[in-house]
């Protein structure tokens, strides 16, 4: 699987965790955890697919009973880095480099796969959607959630407008992926055709306080494979960029700490007990 888009190399991974971590993904990794542990059953195997540094990983260790096993993977050699040093001392967690279009493990090998705001950076959503559904055994949960449009999140629709503002050919396109796979009955229809049943989904949102609107817009700009573009192009420094997004953000937002409202989307379902895949 390759993208740019996909691309969280040098030091991305640092920038993610500290600057997007807190604000985008705690939230959300802790109630996905909350969501799937009652649904586990003790002695089972859990798949993480696309773990990045870890912040879903920790939740799921800390929710899920100390006997059941995570194999927790990504397709960025620097992401998993960071989540093995980050939290190289959680019990039963593996940490494994994997392509999420051509997963190494067998058929049935998975009681559940989970997998947070992942899915939107796939080539091919179908293929990522088969692997995971090909990898649990029969009766086994996919749990998994996507991010709601640009639309709805605010904060990161103004980033993207500011970013676009400081290029006036070829603007940056990042955020537009991990904000662009929100189409409800699209994804339950691949889940459909994956061979999975029980589909369910529910619209999330939290209002998160930011204590300081320059902490989350370097995250914006740095801490995604956006800042890639933003530097081949070598026309505006990333400082510039991240210092007016904060400003736009305390004027939409009001001074802080900003109330911040996100909203994803939470997908579920189950693999049926007579599937010969």
């Amino acid at each position: 699987m390759t993208s740019n888009h996909a691309a969280f190399t040098g030091s991305i991974p640092e920038i993610y965790d500290a600057h997007l971590g807190p604000y985008l993904f705690e939230f959300s990794a802790r109630d996905l955890a909350e969501r799937v542990k009652d649904r586990i059953t003790p002695e089972s195997r859990i798949l993480e697919v696309a773990c990045g540094t870890g912040i879903s990983t920790y939740h799921l260790r800390k929710a899920l009973p100390s006997n059941i096993h995570i194999t927790a993977t990504d397709l960025n050699p620097a992401m998993l880095d960071f989540a093995k040093n980050r939290h190289e001392d959680l019990p039963g967690v593996t940490f494994e480099v994997a392509d999420a279009l051509s997963l190494s493990f067998n058929n049935h090998d998975f009681d559940a796969v989970i997998c947070q705001f992942g899915i939107m950076f796939f080539p091919d959503k179908y293929k990522g959607l088969a692997e995971m559904t090909r990898t649990l055994k029969p009766g086994g949960i996919l749990a998994f959630n996507v991010w709601d449009s640009l639309e709805k999140n605010k904060s990161a629709a103004i980033a993207h407008t500011i970013i676009s503002s400081f290029f006036e050919n070829d603007p940056p396109q990042f955020l537009t992926t991990p904000f662009g796979f929100h189409d409800t009955d699209h994804i339950k229809n691949l889940l459909v055709q994956t061979g999975l049943e029980n589909i369910a989904f529910q619209a999330v949102s939290e209002i998160i306080d930011v204590h300081d609107a320059a902490h989350l817009a370097r995250g914006y700009v740095e801490g995604n494979p956006g800042v890639i573009e933003i530097n081949e192009r070598g026309t505006v420094e990333a400082g510039a960029i991240t210092l007016a997004i904060a400003d736009m953000l305390e004027k939409t937002f009001g001074p802080p700490p900003l109330g911040i409202e996100f909203h994803e989307i939470i997908f579920t379902a189950t693999k049926p007990l007579k599937n010969e895949t």
